[in-house]
């Protein structure tokens, strides 16, 4: 029989678009590292509320990122900063809400225009 790799469970899986496609001079990378570090100061690396991240080269959106997706809610945010990411990790990721004013897709539906 063969054997398969055995991984933790995770709560949440968050795709960071790194590519140039949807903004300019690959801002999606420094989100990307930025994540890792915010994820290990909330505590969101092990345990019932473990967070996976994962790059993506694109996300199909191509334009108004830097775009992060959180799953399995299909939240879809764009235009992240470091100051955004710090409050999509916080408040959607540990704290379980979703920061409204920053997204633009939520779980298949597209947001808008005001």
């Amino acid at each position: 029989m063969k054997q398969f790799p055995e991984m933790e469970q995770y709560a949440r899986h968050v795709l960071v678009c790194t590519d140039n496609f949807c903004h300019e001079n690959r801002v999606g990378r420094a989100i990307y590292a930025r994540l890792a570090s915010l994820l290990q100061r909330e505590g969101l690396l092990f345990g019932d509320t473990r967070a996976n991240r994962s790059e993506a080269p694109c996300l199909g959106v191509c334009t108004g990122g830097p775009i992060v997706a959180v799953y399995p809610e299909g939240i879809w945010y764009a235009g992240v900063t470091p100051e955004l990411l710090e409050h999509i990790v916080v408040d959607h990721l540990k704290e379980g809400r979703v920061v409204e004013e920053a997204i633009f897709r939520n779980n298949g539906r597209v947001r808008s225009e005001e």
